[in-house]
């Protein structure tokens, strides 16, 4: 039997997958925030379910079972952040957090209701893709922020956390998906960007860049 905590470890296995190939039993553990041990112990457990592929020393991948399982969690988890922000008003970065409670406990039927409320929606409010009811996910082609030059205006796909402060630093900075802000100066050795977002000028370090995932507007192509 398949039970939560299974779930979440398939979901982050997922997820970290997006960055490695094969995903260290470390990598997990400090995710979930468990001991390395327990993330060892469970990996172990679900390779032995044929839910993932576990190597010693070489990491774990998942099953195509495996895979389908987390994708299910993932649609679950990120139509019902968008619920809570959309039809409940609730902050942006408090959306993960309740997800995470809500996941494991909605029926299908639910599910289903949910995303004809949404309009079957593509991507939750951090920009990250829904899977279709089919399991199928588009990953958006973005590059970090840090990454574009200065002088070029781009339009914010993805932000890469779902830490409460940071998230609620850029929102109050304007920095949600759909965004369109322009780079104004880059500082040398990885040193602070300022934007113009709107009216407003900002400046972000250059660390937080890096979690904001853009594209280029049509006028810069």
């Amino acid at each position: 039997m398949i039970t939560p905590v299974h779930e979440d470890y398939l979901k982050a296995i997922y997820v970290l997958q997006e960055e490695h190939e094969r995903v260290s039993t470390n990598n997990l553990a400090e995710r979930l925030e468990v001991s390395a041990p327990s993330a060892t112990s469970m990996v172990k457990r679900l390779a032995q379910l044929k839910l993932l592929d576990y190597e010693p020393y070489r990491g774990v991948r998942l099953t195509v079972e495996g895979e389908k399982i987390a994708l299910k969690v993932i649609r679950l988890h990120r139509l019902l952040e968008l619920y809570l922000a959309e039809a409940l008003g609730l902050p942006w970065n408090q959306v993960h957090e309740e997800a995470e409670k809500l996941e494991h406990v909605l029926s299908e039927i639910l599910e289903e209701r949910i995303s004809i409320a949404l309009g079957n929606p593509t991507v939750d409010p951090h920009g990250d893709p829904i899977p279709d009811r089919h399991l199928m996910v588009e990953q958006p082609q973005g590059l970090p922020l840090s990454q574009v030059e200065a002088g070029r205006s781009v339009v914010v796909l993805r932000v890469l956390s779902k830490d409460s402060e940071r998230l609620s630093y850029l929102g109050s900075l304007g920095l949600y998906p759909n965004t369109e802000i322009e780079l104004l100066e880059k500082a040398p050795f990885n040193g602070p960007l300022t934007l113009e977002i709107g009216d407003n000028r900002h400046s972000i370090a250059y660390e937080m860049a890096e979690l904001i995932l853009v594209k280029e507007t049509k006028a810069d192509y």
